[in-house]
């Protein structure tokens, strides 16, 4: 069968949402037949079948299961992998654990800042449970179409405490930036022209919005991490119960952990200040895992081999917040979960 005729059957089957759904779900029923140590089924063969059903300016509406619904952009593996979750009604859209240690550590917290707040897979999340506290959820995201969805996102569940803010968080309030990549993939370069925008450090911004306490900080702003703490150094330096969580990406393409996680300049900035560092393992997907612990890797002992890869780290000054079921602490294994991979080093405990 030619090219032409697969595409052509694929737009007729795009073109009626009923057939479009019933699809994806016996392309996501085929992956377990498919299923083949070594070979990412999901990005080489049924990913690809799906994004054919979709345009990237479309935007499509998926509820969770706690009633939480979200309407975004089909842009990215984001958006392609929370498609095609299963359950057809899951407990997240993006990243499981990291999902539900964010809501976990929202409990301490009422003032949150998220950096790279996308539409708000995450950020609508934490919203919902600072909101019980009277809390604010100030959530910057550069790229003027996500921050428009995240907007869309947050009236959509009737939350009022999130402030969208386009600034890129930095270790100065005085550098223009301009986002270079495509949509999730971009990160931040310095430059001025009609495409850059403000940089702010947290500590600026929120002396400015005359908030003097702050709970958690969340990052994923591609390599710009470090700097975006830096700019949170005084709160940073707060003593434990004062002090906000943070919970980060590192990637090998920003980050050189050569001599180990560990001895990192961004690891040793935090534990300086009396955080312990621990690698979050989760799906960089949507994968149902619900009942089953987070698991947290001690940063001394992460399993680092492999590709150029990135994972969520979690930074805490009371360790014994994990201290309980809900949690469990593994030493030598891969944060990274593959269902592809080594189960020993890439699946979690107990299995997949």
């Amino acid at each position: 069968m030619s090219d032409d005729k697969t595409l052509s059957a694929l737009t007729r089957i795009a073109a009626k949402p009923e057939w479009r759904d019933a699809f994806v779900r016996r392309i996501v029923d085929l992956e377990q037949d498919l299923a083949t140590p070594g070979l990412d089924v999901r990005e080489e063969i049924t990913g690809p079948l799906v994004d054919a059903l979709f345009d990237d300016d479309q935007v499509v509406r998926k509820s969770l299961s706690n009633g939480v619904v979200f309407e975004f952009l089909y842009r990215s593996k984001i958006a392609r992998d929370f498609v095609m979750s299963t359950p057809e009604v899951p407990d997240h859209a993006w990243e499981p654990q990291t999902s539900r240690i964010l809501v976990d550590l929202a409990r301490r917290a009422k003032q949150v800042v998220v950096g790279g707040a996308y539409f708000g897979d995450h950020a609508v999340l934490i919203a919902r449970e600072v909101a019980k506290r009277g809390g604010t959820v100030h959530a910057f995201e550069p790229n003027n179409e996500q921050r428009a969805m995240l907007v869309r996102n947050a009236a959509l569940n009737g939350l009022g405490n999130i402030v969208p803010r386009p600034e890129g968080l930095w270790d100065n309030s005085s550098t223009s930036l301009k986002l270079v990549g495509y949509d999730s993939f971009a990160s931040a370069e310095v430059a001025d022209g009609d495409d850059s925008f403000k940089t702010v450090t947290i500590a600026d911004y929120l002396q400015a919005a005359g908030v003097d306490e702050l709970g958690l900080i969340v990052l994923d702003i591609e390599g710009a991490e470090f700097a975006a703490l830096k700019g949170a150094e005084s709160f940073l330096a707060r003593p434990a119960g004062q002090a906000p969580d943070v919970l980060f990406e590192v990637h090998r393409h920003y980050v050189d952990w050569t001599d180990g996680l560990e001895n990192t300049p961004l690891a040793k900035f935090l534990t300086g200040h009396g955080y312990t560092l621990f690698a979050l393992r989760d799906f960089n997907s949507n994968y149902d895992l619900a009942g089953r612990p987070v698991e947290l890797v001690p940063a001394d002992a992460v399993h680092l081999e492999g590709p150029p890869h990135g994972f969520n780290m979690v930074a805490v000054k009371d360790a014994s917040v994990f201290d309980n079921a809900g949690y469990r602490i593994l030493r030598d294994v891969s944060p990274k979960l593959l269902r592809h991979k080594d189960p020993a080093l890439h699946h979690p405990a107990g299995g997949l």
